[in-house]
């Protein structure tokens, strides 16, 4: 099982890299081709904004997986933190129904939507495009479950990417502050 969460922990990140870099270039080029040979791609633009789309929905359910959401959270420090998961799960129950619920009726959108209608310049079916929907939030619907069985089942709370990178960044602070103190002495 941990090879699995494993394998989607980098699936999703490198999908998420491919994705990015793939509409910064093109929408790098279409810059160029604009401003320095005065004509425009008409499908860059467009592809641009469907690979935006994926990227921003394959983000949010790799968020999911580091428990990077915002949420509200600070009654939680209150409470001891067995009962704050307890009652995280709980909101996260809600989550994971809107989330089911969503990739039933996108599925049932996808499905009734007719060939023909296509995105515009790369003629490609709107249903293909239409996917990151359902795919997406199924992945963010395991992310969750596995966060969960993280916090519930193994006691394994995940770090919190917010403040892992201010202490990060405290700690680089106070270890320049020691090198520009060594110096001055």
């Amino acid at each position: 099982m941990t090879a699995l969460w494993s394998f989607l922990d980098r699936f999703e990140s490198h999908v998420c890299r491919i994705l990015l870099a793939c509409f910064v270039t093109l929408l790098f080029v279409q810059i160029v081709a604009r401003q320095i040979f005065g004509f425009s791609i008409t499908w860059i633009e467009e592809l641009s904004i469907i690979l935006f789309v994926w990227f921003a929905y394959f983000g949010a359910s790799y968020a999911a997986r580091i428990a990077a959401h915002n949420r509200v959270g600070f009654h939680l420090g209150f409470m001891s933190r067995p009962k704050a998961r307890i009652i995280e799960a709980i909101g996260d129950a809600f989550w994971i129904i809107f989330n089911l619920v969503f990739v039933w009726y996108s599925v049932e959108f996808i499905s009734r939507l007719k060939p023909f209608v296509k995105v515009q310049t790369l003629g490609w079916e709107m249903r293909h495009v239409y996917l990151a929907l359902p795919i997406a939030f199924a992945l963010m619907t395991l992310r969750i479950l596995q966060v969960n069985y993280l916090k519930l089942v193994r006691g394994i709370d995940p770090t919190d990417p917010d403040k892992a990178g201010v202490e990060a960044a405290l700690e680089l602070a106070a270890e320049e502050q020691r090198s520009f103190e060594r110096g001055n002495h």
